[in-house]
């Protein structure tokens, strides 16, 4: 038997005037999450633990069986996982984003991802940073496009994490201005100067482009202690997606990282390349996490357009083929589901229970379903508690304690 966890990042949204009042997975042609919800066992998943924020560390940790509750403290070390830059007793790991600001009086938040930065573009830019930004002991390391790291030992345990796509659009001066912040604020400002006097902006803007004209820390985070996917179900695994704290996650889960070229994601991603590397993972491996980001991203930027699209082609572009390749490798069982709502409404995440379909090809399912989508989940009224409960549903029970 193999094992799949398909994720369509964000994809979870509320009704949408433009639509009818459908939601956008509602609307999107998606005949392959149809019938995998018509196959299937389709209901709902809690996959933020009370008293968590939805991101997608916790959410996703909450897809692949496991309970972020008093394990997971931030997603930075995830992603220093996935970089290889080790995180030591005492460190945190704070992602940095890239981002762009109206630096004028209200200092509103525009972009939170500096227009998707390349990151070719976005390598410069950390290398300056790093080389000019007052870090003492701390060190800055380039991840992918906008998404970037700080390791900062002894760091401040008090710093609030400040997402910076949960103010998209909003001021965000009174982070600036509040003492509780300015360990962090501190840095945020002296990237300014450094920033505008990049080559790398100054071409950006030339262009008509949003500048990377600041720093965002957030995301901090100590080392967690998990169980691997071997100590629980003697699994072997893989992940396949573009930005790093799938793959740092997958790293403590004991899941190899597959690197997959041209993967970005974004809505260009190389969808193609990304199931290929799942098949071949597959014939080899027991199970392999696939995860799109566009979804997400298109959700953040308030482009219903753009969302449909990312949804339409996780449908036809990864699901599809999968599961047409999947009929080459054998018996097989299957989870899809996005890990957290993103309301174009509010163009941030928000923790509602997600959709989510169990598809075993050995026992095909008739429970009345007819679509992958938010209200025939909540029709099913079948709601997982948390991640651990939504883990035995997949892969089954966990191995006998020795």
């Amino acid at each position: 038997m193999k094992y799949l966890i398909l994720i369509g990042d964000g994809m979870g949204d509320y009704p949408n005037p433009r639509l009818g009042d459908l939601t956008p997975l509602e609307a999107a042609k998606t005949p392959n999450l149809d019938r995998l919800a018509q196959k299937g066992l389709l209901g709902r998943v809690v996959t933020t633990p009370e008293g968590l924020a939805p991101g997608s560390d916790v959410a996703i940790m909450s897809l692949m069986g496991y309970n972020a509750k008093g394990v997971l403290t931030g997603r930075g070390p995830l992603e220093a996982a996935a970089l290889k830059v080790p995180v030591n007793p005492g460190d945190l790991a704070f992602r940095v984003n890239l981002v762009t600001l109206d630096l004028g009086p209200e200092k509103i938040m525009l972009n939170h991802a500096a227009g998707d930065i390349s990151s070719p573009e976005a390598g410069e830019l950390i290398k300056d940073l790093a080389a000019q930004l007052p870090l003492g002991p701390k060190t800055l390391h380039q991840g992918v496009s906008y998404r970037n790291l700080l390791i900062w030992p002894n760091a401040p345990t008090d710093l609030p994490s400040l997402p910076p796509h949960d103010f998209r659009d909003q001021s965000v001066l009174k982070f600036l201005d509040d003492p509780a912040c300015a360990p962090i604020m501190d840095l945020v400002k002296a990237s300014w100067p450094i920033l505008a006097a990049s080559p790398v902006n100054q071409k950006r803007q030339a262009q008509g482009l949003p500048p990377a004209n600041s720093i965002w820390l957030w995301g901090q985070g100590q080392v967690p202690k998990i169980k691997t996917y071997q100590e629980r179900w003697n699994l072997t695994g893989a992940t396949v997606s573009a930005v790093d704290i799938i793959k740092g996650l997958g790293l403590y889960v004991g899941l190899e990282p597959i690197n997959v070229p041209g993967a970005t994601g974004l809505l260009d991603t190389n969808y193609a390349g990304k199931v290929a590397a799942s098949l071949k993972a597959l014939k080899t491996l027991d199970s392999v996490v696939v995860h799109l980001e566009a979804p997400d991203e298109t959700s953040h930027q308030g482009n219903l357009k753009d969302k449909l699209a990312a949804i339409e082609n996780f449908d036809q572009l990864i699901v599809g083929p999968i599961l047409e390749g999947l009929t080459q490798i054998g018996d097989y069982r299957l989870l899809v589901a996005c890990d957290h709502y993103t309301p174009l409404s509010l163009r941030t995440h928000s923790a509602d229970p997600v959709p989510f379909a169990i598809y075993d090809s050995q026992n095909e399912l008739d429970l009345g379903a007819t679509g992958f989508n938010e209200p025939q989940a909540l029709a099913t009224g079948r709601l997982v508690p948390d991640g651990p409960s939504l883990g035995q549903l997949l892969f089954g029970p966990e191995k006998a304690k020795s």
